[in-house]
């Protein structure tokens, strides 16, 4: 069967930098279902590429037309279809009529039933793809859409200016938005405008380099990186930022790096202040020295081949020395008031509307962080210096600065209160009480920092939660999933032995404290799973035994990791499944682990055997356990294997007679309650199962 290429490329005004990876990622998961349902995803390979104006969609070795195939199609049974004389009956009539055969092709299957068994030609994929290519546009995801040609008309990200859609360098017929679907697509918005001839994937890469479009993002990439090392002095490098060359790589079409100045004077400013107007307002690179000290430069990215004349070179200068001087205003004029004189202004910044100001808010968290310092057993200073940082760490909300610039919250704060004379500790801690903003970034510094950070995302989240504004879904306006998690974080990477009972009693939740503890448990499951990598069995196995203390979780899981590949690990496992299925059907399971087993009951041999090493390991597995040696406490209980092995071999638990039968199901309900509190065996899956 023949193959071909097929190009889609839809031409927009300028789409969002955050939105193109995710949206080129949803039209090639569309095309595959689409292809998939018609029977032509076989064989075929699929690349795609973005830029501001531009997604494409490369399918390679897509068959000129679907597989033939047979369709068996069943109707009545045959005395249905006949009658006594042989002769068809209005049902059977109507059965060959809907399926376009003649009587006489009808067969009688071996339950009964008349069929007829065709062939049928698959249809042509120029015609498939001319109904799939619409639907499939317009139901590419974006977080929002708008419509452009009327209410009644189409939604996309962006207005749809040009649609090229060539199977084998033919033009697929449609028509969408009023744009119908042809060879000509568009190149460099300002360097060259004029339409362009296109007739296959490559023909469009080439023309478009011809017409200063980089169509690969990776070579937009490589372009930035290889012309910003041609640009640097001795000595000097831009300081490595992933995520602003991420969002320059998909707002440029043709990126050139420009290197400009700034005034050495403004150096007197933090660093902080002068990466976040150099990043964050104007999208540019920071420069820094061989030890990683500021320097007075930065690399703009522009849109364009060149720079004729510095004319873009000064521009961004221009605009970045005003940039400066509004932080430096702001700076100065922030440090007439201190920070301490500022809480009172709190009382007018709301928080959220049913849950006060942020004045309300500040003396919640320090309520909390109190709470927790004294929960860890902290010496007075220390918790002195917690109170008085969490007393300062939202001051900053009422300044010019982050007024200005609102993504230093925190950091102005921190930078302010050690200018200010406040101790080195509570200044740290104010700078990182937000962290971790996210999932790569670190938690805060030291121990103070710790416990505000957690103390204000655990009033937020019990507060939201008291509210009953629990996230449902994918939705989570809040971001509590997120401080959730990043309270996980900090008390495993913290090394800190707080228990989510206690810190759920903190927050406040009232009657959904169950749904945060919860909460916390899913935010526990999913760092085990996609930070630690944990196997699912592992994870399910430590948070059935107890999933209370974060940090006692991982170590657990830790051990699990670490001693599952010995000899009697995963074996043991089948013994504990063994002996939860039997328990399984005792209604009144946690009685029987309360009972006394009765030694004179216990028969000799493979009873009397694991009921001894039972008695003998017990207290070296708690021991263990309580002293935090959980890989050594695990060996121990696997070591058990033969023994388990045995007693199920050649005893009968649920024998006749009652008495024994239920000390037997003392000592196995016994063994699972003491040696399950590191991990649940019975959660363990056989690597070879």
């Amino acid at each position: 069967m023949k193959t071909a290429e097929f190009l889609l490329e839809i031409g927009t005004e300028e789409i969002p930098d955050w939105m193109i990876n995710n949206a080129l990622k949803d039209l090639e998961r569309l095309f595959r279902q689409s292809l998939e349902k018609h029977s032509l995803d076989t064989a075929v390979s699929y690349r795609t590429e973005g830029t501001p104006r531009r997604l494409v969609l490369v399918v390679e070795n897509l068959a000129e037309c679907q597989p033939e195939r047979q369709e068996t199609i069943t109707g009545p049974p045959r005395e249905v279809a006949f009658d006594d004389t042989g002769n068809p009956t209005k049902a059977g009539l109507g059965f060959v009529r809907r399926a376009g055969i003649d009587i006489s092709e009808l067969e009688t299957n071996d339950d009964g039933r008349v069929s007829i068994t065709r062939q049928i030609t698959g249809r042509l994929t120029s015609e498939i793809l001319a109904e799939i290519i619409p639907e499939i546009i317009v139901s590419i995801h974006f977080p929002k859409t708008m419509y452009w040609t009327g209410k009644s008309g189409p939604r996309f990200i962006r207005p749809i200016r040009w649609l090229v859609a060539l199977y084998n360098g033919i033009v697929i017929p449609f028509e969408l938005a009023g744009i119908t679907a042809g060879t000509v697509s568009y190149g460099h918005r300002r360097l060259a405008s004029k339409k362009i001839e296109v007739s296959s994937f490559d023909d469009l890469r080439d023309k478009l380099q011809q017409s200063y479009v980089i169509l690969s993002g990776d070579e937009r990439r490589k372009k930035i990186e290889s012309e910003i090392l041609t640009l640097m002095p001795d000595q000097l490098r831009v300081r490595t930022n992933p995520r602003l060359l991420a969002i320059l790589v998909n707002i440029t079409e043709y990126p050139t790096p420009i290197l400009g100045n700034f005034e050495k004077s403004y150096l007197t400013l933090p660093e902080e202040v002068l990466e976040t107007v150099m990043e964050h307002h104007q999208k540019y690179f920071a420069v820094e020295d061989k030890d990683g000290c500021l320097q007075p430069k930065f690399v703009a990215v522009a849109n364009l081949d060149n720079d004729s004349g510095d004319i873009v070179r000064q521009g961004n200068e221009r605009v970045l020395r005003a940039r400066f001087n509004d932080a430096q205003f702001f700076w100065d004029a922030d440090q007439k008031r201190p920070l301490v004189n500022r809480a009172e202004d709190l009382r007018t910044v709301t928080f959220q509307a049913q849950l006060g100001s942020y004045f309300d808010k500040t003396e919640r968290n320090q309520k909390i962080a109190v709470g927790l310092a004294q929960a860890l057993s902290l010496p007075n200073e220390e918790i002195r210096h917690i109170s008085r940082a969490v007393e300062l760490a939202k001051c900053d909300l009422t300044t010019e600065l982050v007024g200005e610039f609102p993504e230093l919250q925190g950091v102005v704060g921190g930078l302010y209160a050690k200018h200010q004379g406040e101790p080195l500790e509570v200044a740290d801690a104010i700078y990182d009480h937000y962290r971790p903003s996210g999932v790569k970034d670190e938690i805060p510094r030291s121990r103070i920092g710790q416990l505000a950070a957690i103390a204000d995302k655990l009033d937020t989240l019990g507060g939201l939660f008291r509210l009953n504004m629990i996230p449902t879904g994918s939705k989570d306006p809040f971001a509590l999933r997120r401080a959730a998690y990043g309270i996980i974080r900090i008390l495993v990477e913290g090394n800190l032995a707080l228990s989510l009972p206690e810190l759920c009693a903190m927050a406040s939740a009232n009657e959904n404290t169950a749904a945060l503890e919860e909460f916390f448990v899913e935010r526990l499951r999913y760092y085990l799973r996609e930070v630690r990598g944990y196997r699912q069995d592992e994870i399910q196995a430590v948070l059935n035994a107890s999933s209370q203390q974060p940090l006692e979780v991982v170590a657990r899981a830790e051990a699990i990791a670490a001693v599952r590949s010995t000899e009697d690990f995963e074996l043991i496992a089948v013994g504990f499944k063994r002996i939860s299925n039997i328990l399984r059907q005792i209604d009144n399971l946690d009685d029987f682990s309360a009972r006394v087993i009765d030694e004179k009951l216990i028969e000799k041999g493979a009873e009397g055997v694991l009921f001894e090493q039972f008695r003998a390991l017990s207290p070296r597995v708690a021991s263990l356990k309580d002293s935090g040696h959980y890989q050594e406490a695990l060996i121990l209980i696997a070591s058990l294997r033969p023994v388990v092995d045995s007693f199920f071999n050649d005893v009968m638990v649920l024998t006749e007679d009652e008495i024994v039968r239920n000390n037997r199901l003392t000592l196995l309900a016994q063994l699972k309650k003491e040696f399950s509190t590191i991990a649940d065996f019975s959660e363990i899956v056989r690597s070879n199962d």
